[in-house]
């Protein structure tokens, strides 16, 4: 099984040129609420902002003719990004009027957006900070549970919360392209059940080699191009 339904050479996380790179270009937007005196847990947020990227392509404005379908398909066909920025107070009031999806978490907040031009943000969204989404988790997140798909970060990496959100939710789409129909459907209807856990140093290497959905990183930002960032596994994924 590959990592992405797409060959290597033409993957949508890659760094190298490929017939992608000559679609227009476009990025989903995630907002993540940080409000001063009670920001989100870490893990949370990037759970809820993976759960987010699917709640956006399993929803029926995204399929067939709905409002969203051309552009996510649009942004489907170019290079995969996503951008999150934060939001408190008004911000996030003016985020939430704009059309999207609201997900929560259990301590967090996440709104994701339709995809949108790079040089077309809406001007609420555009104003955003993407720095200063550094957070933290006030006890450790425990283990996973079995039944759930599980995003693995890379050990080797240090990456802010912002980017490490981008991330999770790249690798859940990943999930997502890899599952069939039935999978699918039974995946959102159970509330789109999954961890994000860094992974223990010596089990790197053999995820990377297993065949799971893999991450590798375009480098527009904190690392290097080609970084291997999340894997992807659950039963399903190991055909």
């Amino acid at each position: 099984m590959s990592a992405d339904p797409t060959p290597v050479s033409d993957s949508p996380f890659r760094s190298d040129p490929s017939a992608r790179d000559e679609a227009p270009q476009f990025v989903l937007p995630l907002v993540v609420r940080i409000e001063r005196a009670d920001p989100p847990a870490r893990t949370d947020a990037l759970e809820t902002a993976a759960r987010a990227v699917l709640t956006i392509l399993a929803d029926e404005r995204s399929a067939g003719e709905g409002e969203w379908a051309r552009v996510m398909r649009d942004w489907q066909d170019a290079r995969i990004r996503k951008v999150v920025r934060r939001a408190r107070g008004a911000e996030w009031r003016r985020a939430e009027a704009l059309p999207g999806i609201t997900v929560t978490g259990k301590s967090a907040e996440v709104r994701v957006f339709p995809p949108v031009p790079l040089d077309g943000w809406p001007k609420d969204l555009a104003r955003l900070q993407v720095s200063g989404t550094d957070l933290e988790d006030p006890q450790e997140p425990g283990d996973a549970d079995p039944d759930a798909v599980v995003l693995w970060l890379n050990p080797e990496l240090g990456m802010s919360a912002g980017k490490a959100m981008a991330q999770a939710g790249h690798a859940a789409q990943l999930a997502w392209w890899e599952l069939s129909g039935t999978e699918r459907a039974a995946w959102r209807d159970a509330g789109f059940p999954l961890a994000v856990r860094t992974a223990d140093p010596a089990r790197w290497s053999g995820l990377t080699s297993a065949g799971l959905p893999l991450v590798r990183d375009a480098g527009f930002t904190e690392i290097a191009p080609g970084s291997c960032t999340v894997v992807a596994d659950h039963p399903a994924l190991r055909r």
